[in-house]
């Protein structure tokens, strides 16, 4: 149908006037009474029909929920888990140098020009300096993480990103985020960052880490130099 309504032209009853005016009045009365009534018995028909095809399909309608109005715990089971990130980062062990795949990348980034007018420099400047943050961020845009795990290639400004986020703390957790200050001054000392595979039962740690004598490396570190770590958000 194309949305216009079908009118009904009705037929007109004419009498020739035979002298009985009267007559013919009162059977058109008839005639037009028995018309309505029948028009107004179709009407509650069609009326009753539509309420209770309306009523069942309503009844057996399923609601969908716009993607806003998803609960946060079923949004949740999207992000991915901890032990996936860790092992794209393991998968990435013994690449070394630079420039690298990880520092190009950053460098190719909408997010390196906004750190670039934050920080300084030039944008060759990513290619050729250290890319252990870069490798981190590069871990989280490769497995759409980005926005609950940060990009950044300052390890400071990195930091301090998880602080504004109210996921950051002290306990080492698998996946988190490490940052390391080898000569003491706070989250201001900050030098060095990699991911956290597992916190061993003598107090070290095993992590993932870009830039570390230049490579991509698994380490056991002591953790008297950790600063903190960052909680991106995975899927429990």
């Amino acid at each position: 149908m194309s949305g216009q309504h079908r009118s009904t032209r009705r037929s007109l009853i004419s009498l020739r006037a035979t002298g009985g005016i009267i007559v013919g009045v009162a059977l058109a009365g008839t005639i037009a009474g028995t018309i309505a009534a029948t028009n107004a018995d179709a009407s509650v028909r069609h009326l009753t029909r539509t309420t209770t095809q309306g009523s069942v399909a309503h009844a057996n309608a399923v609601p969908q929920k716009a993607p806003h109005m998803i609960p946060r715990q079923a949004r949740a089971a999207r992000l991915i888990t901890a032990q996936t990130i860790i092992s794209l980062a393991e998968k990435q062990v013994g690449i070394s140098g630079r420039p690298n795949k990880f520092a190009d990348w950053y460098a190719s980034t909408a997010r390196a020009q906004q750190t670039l007018q934050r920080d300084g420099g030039v944008l060759s400047d990513y290619r050729t300096g250290s890319w252990c943050d870069m490798f981190v961020s590069w871990l989280g845009h490769k497995t759409g993480m980005a926005k609950t795990l940060g990009s950044d290639a300052y390890t400071v400004e990195h930091a301090k990103w998880f602080q504004r986020q109210h996921r950051w703390g002290t306990t080492p957790k698998p996946g988190a985020i490490v940052f390391y200050a080898w000569n003491g001054g706070g989250i201001d000392g900050i030098g060095h960052v990699g991911l956290v595979v597992r916190p061993n039962s003598d107090g070290t740690i095993q992590t993932v880490e870009g830039n570390t004598s230049d490579s991509v490396q698994v380490m056991q570190r002591d953790t008297s130099a950790v600063v903190g770590y960052g909680y991106p958000r995975y899927a429990k």
